[in-house]
């Protein structure tokens, strides 16, 4: 009953960052495998993974006139015009990517496109499995007015067995596959649910 009522709800766009810029970085992979995954088996939850490697390095010299530079503009409307956003990340220095908090601060400019989104955070690290960039990530959110969905969460050890990526970044193990399906299907219903709130 919950699931025909869910599948009946204007589809939800998601947008896709990965913190890697890497072309066969798992992060990159996570975001593959979380879009086949919304193809086989999520109706209704459509993702499009939004490249951040175009972005300048954040400079308010390149804001004119209230204006931002082009790939600042493209990446800032694809964040407005989202439902929800999913962040895939690994961990560098116990912290979120550089990349990744640049893209962040070009969004939060004025106005915040950020604000009142849902979103979801997944991480991978040889060790940790990416916890320390997954904390920082949600109190920058705080901050952001992104609401985080709190369960389930997903760190994946890649040192732990069995192995989880092919060498092209490529999510090949069934479980962690099966872990990330969850996490896109709480990201579905919290949405719904923020969408029925407002």
């Amino acid at each position: 009953m919950a699931r025909a009522a869910l599948a009946a709800e204007p589809a939800i766009k998601v947008a896709a960052i990965s913190g890697s810029l890497r072309k066969a970085s798992r992060t990159r992979g996570l975001i593959r495998c979380a879009m086949e995954l919304c193809n086989e088996s999520i109706p209704g939850l459509q993702i499009e993974h939004v490249d951040i490697e175009p972005l300048p390095f954040l400079n308010t010299d390149l804001e004119i006139a209230g204006k931002y530079p082009p790939p600042v503009e493209a990446f800032r409307r694809k964040i407005l015009e989202a439902d929800s956003i999913f962040f895939a990340s690994p961990e560098y220095n116990y912290s979120l990517s550089a990349p990744l908090k640049n893209a962040i601060d070009w969004a939060s400019r004025p106005p915040n496109v950020w604000a009142d989104k849902p979103a979801a955070i997944v991480s991978v690290s040889s060790d940790s499995g990416g916890k320390q960039s997954q904390y920082h990530l949600r109190q920058i959110g705080v901050f952001l007015d992104l609401h985080f969905i709190n369960k389930p969460e997903l760190f994946i050890v890649v040192q732990q067995p069995p192995k989880k990526f092919d060498s092209d970044g490529n999510v090949i193990d069934p479980q962690t596959k099966e872990q990330l399906k969850q996490v896109l299907l709480s990201l579905q219903a919290f949405t719904h649910r923020l969408r029925h709130d407002c």
